[in-house]
């Protein structure tokens, strides 16, 4: 069985054990992989501040009607993973969740609000800004501003050849290259279309990387992989190239750093499950 199968199927039985009817992405079509509602497929509703952030992003992830089911009510939807583990901890302690992804010490006083949907513009000259899944904002006087996390959940077992970057961001922003030349390098490799990584999308995290970079500096950020570890050879490839990534950000001086969700909600039952039981029960019965 492959890692998106593993994936996919692992959900379904989820959706079976708890007595929740799925239907295709067609509805009445396609694989029946979604859930009749959107409050199905969450640990909680989405808070109304989480629901404007998500509709202004450019992934369309709410958008369903009769015919079509939204993105978000898929089993094996990075969005909704990424709602049920951060959303959670929107009203509550958010210096919690950060240091449970090894952002920040335990400690931390400086951390207190997160973010769905964000938009960091690398250029004007681009129509698009790139959509970070979710961020954690520091006080304003803190040296690293915010903590930006990329969520993947099947995406990375289901795709191959991902697209690299177009040639403007590699003769336009020169200026932005600079004091990053590892990064400008591997990208240049991985341009105009990725043959060398199969289950990460290192074009992607540059963007991010540039976007993160003019907005808050080189030293004013850091950027999580937030990911999910499969069984066999493709989990094991998935983290070689998770680790070669690693290893040309911090030659560039760029505080990059992955865990996957297996690692973050064991951490969590370990360290918060008191208070959270609800929580925390829900997280290990549908991801663990």
């Amino acid at each position: 069985m492959n890692g998106f199968d593993y994936i996919l199927t692992k959900q379904i039985c989820w959706a079976n054990r708890n007595k929740i009817s799925l239907v295709g992405s067609k509805i009445k079509r396609g694989k029946r992989a979604y859930t009749k509602t959107l409050e199905e497929n969450l640990f909680e509703p989405l808070l109304s501040e989480t629901k404007i952030e998500v509709e202004k992003g450019d992934g369309g992830e709410l958008k369903g009607n009769a015919t079509r089911s939204a993105k978000m009510c898929a089993v094996h939807s990075s969005s909704a993973i990424g709602v049920n583990v951060l959303q959670y901890w929107r009203k509550r302690k958010v210096s919690d969740i950060a240091y449970a992804l090894g952002l920040c010490r335990k400690d931390n006083k400086s951390v207190h609000k997160i973010r769905f949907e964000q938009k960091f513009s690398i250029s004007n000259q681009f129509r698009f800004a790139p959509n970070i899944d979710a961020v954690i904002f520091n006080n304003e006087n803190n040296r690293i501003k915010v903590f930006a996390i990329e969520c993947k959940f099947s995406e990375p077992y289901s795709s191959r050849n991902h697209p690299g970057l177009n040639q403007k961001y590699l003769t336009e922003i020169s200026e932005q290259w600079k004091d990053i030349p590892n990064l400008f390098n591997f990208a240049k490799t991985i341009s105009p279309v990725d043959k060398s990584f199969l289950y990460l999308h290192p074009a992607q995290l540059i963007k991010h990387i540039l976007g993160l970079k003019k907005q808050y500096g080189k030293n004013g950020f850091r950027l999580l992989y937030l990911w999910y570890d499969v069984t066999g050879i493709e989990g094991c490839h998935h983290k070689e190239e998770i680790e070669k990534f690693t290893e040309i950000a911090r030659l560039d001086s760029i505080k990059f750093r992955s865990i996957s969700y297996q690692e973050l909600i064991v951490k969590m039952k370990n360290e918060f499950y008191k208070g959270n039981e609800k929580y925390i029960d829900y997280l290990c019965d549908r991801y663990l």
